[in-house]
């Protein structure tokens, strides 16, 4: 098709044809996913499994950039697909409305030219003469309709509707070569580079590629995709489509898919590797800080996710919004009868020290929990901004609740996610907040029915949760389990009374002074910057064992690491183990310790 396309052109086109070119880059498509899926999963674990030394590493690199060149392929042809059918599927409307036009003129008797104007015969009667009024041709200028003349001449009152019919005809002809226009230019454009490489700057042509043909397939696909139902609801509409469908969905809006609560962990996680692919290429289009700092992430969390380690990795969530967006899993939530979710608090972004050191937390207690529990998974979920320092004036977030509050919404909606897609009766869920995250956590407690699905609740390293009470927290008070490490500063944060009492009084009359007055405005010595500590007895909680930490200021300087460990069996056993044992639902056997 051209632009010279004309209605006669349009009437005739045959939409199954381009349909059934799109199935065929469809079956490319999978052929490729195919071959991706056998090398990952059995040519690279057995050669693992079998082979060492620097021939079996080679192997293995080779095998991972064939995996590579497989992906792209896959998403190429998917996308080649869905352009096809949105194409085929925007020009059967106007072929429809050409159709309609067209079928006017027949009923009239009225005459369409290969130009679309159109020809009416004589009717009506003169004012004058009383004789039938001569026939015309109309033609079509995008007009609503034919204005009558004025004065004594009479109208033939087959004109307007001429008019209309004519207009029509253009509007369906005239729209149809802006869509031809639209996709070609966009089917030209994807196309693979000679070679049998696929490098970095291959995935960022791809990424304009992904993002043309969702531009072009606006009406086709992504309307459809249920953003403001319910998780349960986006479970239902994703197990309604068909096989087709879910390629499509998958090839066009990983992104979308990927990050939707209510779709199944392995559904997301294979959006998400290839949206991981797609943002990599998307960022190396940039050379700005942020884009360096995410990709450095991006690039971890990719070489984490190819090599074969225990228990497996789901991607549930990539994203380069706000300070990054990453949701892993270690074993599939889908499946497993305890998960537990851990969320990240001050500082964390999506860079190289989450991919190295938050995954490594859940890792941490996904491994601890399976001793316990063989089917159990455990999540990392950075799904908010946390608060970052130092960051100009965006440093003040981490002494606010308004990022905690936000974080803690998107937080239930994906428990609430994965109470929809969990296959067991009665799953266990355990949410874990660290740090400024367990503000977050206590920010999602308080919306209307708590944390979906939530029995028992972990705080470490907590500079309050927003409550001053824990059977505020929904779970019940024996429920929930605190850790705090004596040398962690951030579980000794003064309150915001006592920071104001101790300003007034140094104002007044000096240190002493202030340090009189702000005693004073906590006379329970319990409170910290969000309320009550979570490790005082008037908060209620179970506060289990934990090392000490390093000292603030030691022998080898000023050390924060009392307030990182509570996850890492190494260097703190006690409080390792202790998360384990709650998020494989035995709480029952965690021991307990005197407040503080």
């Amino acid at each position: 098709m051209t632009s010279t396309l004309t209605w006669a052109q349009l009437r005739e086109l045959k939409c199954a044809e381009l349909e059934g070119a799109a199935d065929g880059w469809g079956r490319a498509s999978n052929r490729a996913d195919a071959g991706r899926d056998s090398i990952d999963k059995q040519l690279m674990t057995g050669l693992r499994g079998t082979q060492q030394g620097e021939a079996a590493d080679a192997a293995v690199t080779r095998l991972r950039q064939l995996s590579r060149n497989f992906q792209y392929v896959y998403t190429e042809c998917g996308l080649l697909r869905t352009a096809l059918n949105s194409l085929a599927h925007e020009m059967r409307v106007q072929q429809r409305s050409l159709q309609e036009a067209l079928g006017d003129a027949n009923a009239l008797k009225f005459t369409v030219h290969a130009d679309g104007s159109v020809t009416y015969p004589e009717a009506g009667e003169g004012l004058i003469n009383g004789k039938p009024l001569p026939g015309g041709t109309a033609t079509g200028r995008g007009l609503p309709g034919l204005v009558p003349p004025s004065g004594l001449v009479a109208p033939n009152p087959h004109a307007a509707k001429a008019q209309e019919i004519a207009d029509r005809v253009e509007k369906a002809v005239r729209t149809a070569r802006e869509i031809d226009w639209r996709y070609a230019r966009i089917l030209r454009k994807l196309k693979a580079e000679e070679g049998l490489k696929v490098p970095d700057a291959t995935w960022t042509d791809a990424a304009t590629d992904a993002a043309a043909v969702r531009g072009a397939a606006r009406g086709y696909l992504k309307d459809a995709i249920p953003h403001d139902a319910s998780p349960a609801e986006r479970k239902a509409w994703w197990a309604g489509l068909t096989q087709e469908q879910r390629e499509e969905y998958l090839a066009v809006y990983p992104d979308r898919i990927g990050n939707l609560d209510g779709i199944p962990a392995v559904v997301r996680d294979a959006a998400n590797r290839d949206n991981l692919q797609l943002l990599i290429g998307k960022l190396e289009g940039r050379d700005d800080e942020m884009a360096e700092t995410q990709l450095a992430g991006l690039r971890e969390i990719d070489r984490q996710l190819q090599d074969d380690r225990k228990p497996p990795m789901f991607l549930l969530g990539i994203g380069d919004e706000g300070n990054g967006r990453a949701i892993v899993s270690y074993g599939n939530p889908d499946t497993a009868r305890n998960v537990s979710a851990y969320v990240p608090g001050l500082n964390t972004s999506l860079d190289e020290e989450f991919a190295k050191g938050d995954l490594k937390r859940a890792r941490d207690t996904a491994m601890g929990t399976l001793n316990h529990d063989p089917s159990s998974a455990a999540i990392v979920w950075l799904g908010y901004d946390a608060p970052q320092t130092p960051d100009g004036l965006g440093s003040l977030a981490v002494m606010g609740d308004e990022r905690a509050e936000k974080g803690g919404g998107a937080f239930n909606g994906f428990m609430r996610g994965l109470v929809a897609t969990n296959e067991n009766e009665n799953p266990h869920l355990t949410a874990i907040g660290h740090s400024y995250g367990s503000r977050t956590v206590g920010a999602a407690t308080q919306e209307g029915g708590g944390v979906p699905g939530v029995d028992d609740i972990v705080l470490v390293g907590s500079p309050g949760v927003g409550v001053d009470h824990a059977e505020d927290l929904g779970v019940g008070k024996g429920h929930v389990f605190v850790g705090a490490a004596e040398h962690d500063v951030v579980t000794m944060l003064p309150s915001k009374q006592q920071i104001a009492f101790g300003a007034v009084g140094l104002v007044a009359a000096g240190p002493l002074a202030s340090y009189v007055a702000g005693d004073l405005a906590d006379r329970g010595d319990d409170d910290l910057w969000f309320g009550k500590d979570p490790a005082s007895e008037g908060f209620g909680a179970r506060r289990f064992p934990v090392d000490d930490g390093p000292r603030l200021i030691g022998s080898e300087g000023v050390s924060v690491d009392a307030h990182s460990q509570y996850f890492d069996p190494r260097k703190d056993a006690s409080s390792a183990n202790s998360i384990a044992l709650i998020a494989a639902g035995h709480s029952q056997r965690v021991q307990v310790e005197e407040y503080r």
